[in-house]
């Protein structure tokens, strides 16, 4: 079990959280004392101190820094994994994987942040030459989901120090132990101050986002929580950066090697048990090639063995909470009464390893027509709603016709159709041939409903976590 006090704003005497194993419902994984919400304000006034010195040190001095953290992080991996596994329910290696990608997009970020993009500019005026320069941007308030304890903090963590910023976490009530081990590190080797965590529901994050002196917000999760956080940022104009939901497809077209696409359609629909915005949730498929594809995503689906993430060969962790278990149940029965069909899965998981657990069982759906809720709403589980098409016309209708715009994927070896696809493609991540995982030193960006702002990932996440400046140089006068 893991015991955590948080860093700032702990209510005194005060209540406390508790977090459970998804795939153990009686299990406690975790044991948190809450932040008070009415010490919001005091938290910002120690992050806007910290921020002063902390921008006055040079970003070679500040660089090191972040060196260090990422190094004493990499020492506590596998404890971190732990804490994923645990907590949130995904199978061991995959947590790892997590932990994983997240230092390497650390580090890659640092990489980035050592180049802040300034610029010096064309003259119009003799004697004047016109510079512009990036300066920190001040108190980041960030707010993080469950599905990857590590990643999502350390993916606002690192950009927000790199950049001269002092930074408040509000990590997931479902999963913060990750965070909490991130924060105890960071005690060891940055300013205090500097990186403060907040512990909590809804109304810590309500107070966190409303909270005079914050001076940007990024958020990663759900498109109604988002657009409450617009709302709530507007008062004080916060700026912001917010990863939202996705409906993802990909459209597979004309494939030499069906077995291989198969794979990865199924690894970016099945891993993290479907809990990802960047998942596979629509397979857009050629008529001709439907009953192939069908056939092979649902031996792909019946291969995974769902259990405890800690156990040997575990290869599908639960759901996060009964209450999400239930919402993906339901979701998929409305689809069926809606007219799609279940190929393989479509029921809750009760027996042997899975008996104390919030399990789905992977499933696979045809017959699925576009206004189906299950081709337009995000799920957030194991299922893949088939749906099929004559032309290309047909088909990138399809991938467009959601509101969302995350990421899409296309497999074809036709040069015509690849070139149709990316200049058609509504989406802020478009794949060719491959799944939907992002690449550490990518923009990581979504469109429409599925972000606002700069992108989270890459030298683009300096137009968030740093203001634009211009600066006139005269010659001085003599």
């Amino acid at each position: 079990m893991y015991e955590f006090e948080t860093i700032a704003a702990a209510s005194d005497g005060g209540a406390r959280l508790e977090t459970r194993n998804p795939a153990d419902r009686h299990s406690v994984a975790g044991r948190y004392l809450s932040s008070d919400p009415s010490r919001m304000g005091d938290v910002v006034g120690v992050a806007r101190a910290a921020q002063r010195d902390w921008a006055a040190l040079s970003d070679a001095a500040r660089l090191s820094l972040l060196a260090r953290f990422l190094t004493s992080l990499s020492a506590r991996a596998q404890d971190i994994a732990r804490s994923i596994t645990i907590e949130q329910g995904k199978p061991l290696a995959e947590a790892r994987g997590e932990v994983t990608k997240a230092l390497d997009e650390s580090a890659q970020m640092l990489a980035s942040a050592g180049r802040p993009g300034g610029a010096v500019h064309a003259t119009t005026r003799a004697g004047v030459t016109p510079v512009t320069v990036r300066r920190p941007r001040g108190v980041i308030a960030a707010l993080t989901p469950w599905n990857f304890p590590a990643l999502s903090p350390l993916r606002k963590i690192v950009p927000a120090l790199a950049f001269g910023n002092a930074i408040i976490l509000k990590p997931s009530e479902f999963s913060p132990g990750a965070a909490c081990i991130i924060a105890e590190v960071a005690r060891d080797v940055l300013p205090e101050g500097l990186l403060q965590l907040v512990i909590g529901g809804a109304e810590i994050g309500r107070e966190l986002v409303s909270v005079p002196g914050v001076d940007g917000i990024t958020f990663t999760g759900s498109v109604a929580t988002g657009k409450a956080i617009y709302r709530a940022a507007a008062d004080n104009l916060a700026e912001l950066s917010l990863e939202l939901g996705g409906k993802n497809a990909a459209i597979i077209h004309d494939v030499p090697q069906m077995d291989r696409c198969l794979d990865q359609v199924a690894g970016a629909a099945f891993l993290c048990s479907g809990q990802r915005c960047t998942a596979i949730s629509r397979v857009i498929v050629r008529s001709e090639l439907a009953e192939s594809v069908i056939e092979g995503l649902a031996a792909r689906a019946r291969s995974l063995v769902p259990g405890d993430g800690l156990q040997q060969g575990t290869t599908l962790g639960p759901l996060i909470s009964d209450q999400h278990l239930s919402r993906v149940t339901g979701m998929v029965a409305l689809g069926v009464r809606r007219g799609a069909r279940i190929v393989t899965g479509g029921a809750v998981l009760t027996g042997g390893a899975c008996a104390k657990g919030h399990f789905y069982a992977p499933t696979v759906l045809r017959d699925v027509t576009s206004d189906n809720p299950v081709a337009q709403e995000e799920i957030f589980g194991p299922v893949i709603s088939v749906l099929t098409y004559e032309t290309l016309d047909e088909a990138m209708q399809l991938l467009n016709g959601v509101e969302f715009g995350l990421t899409a994927a296309l497999f074809s070896s036709d040069i015509t159709v690849i070139d149709r696809f990316i200049a058609g493609s509504e989406s802020g991540m478009i794949h060719v041939n491959h799944g939907t995982t992002p690449d550490s030193n990518m923009p990581f960006v979504g469109i429409r409903n599925s972000g606002v702002g700069a992108c989270s990932v890459g030298p683009g996440a300096a137009a968030f976590y740093t203001t634009e400046h211009a600066v006139y140089l005269g010659r001085p006068q003599v």
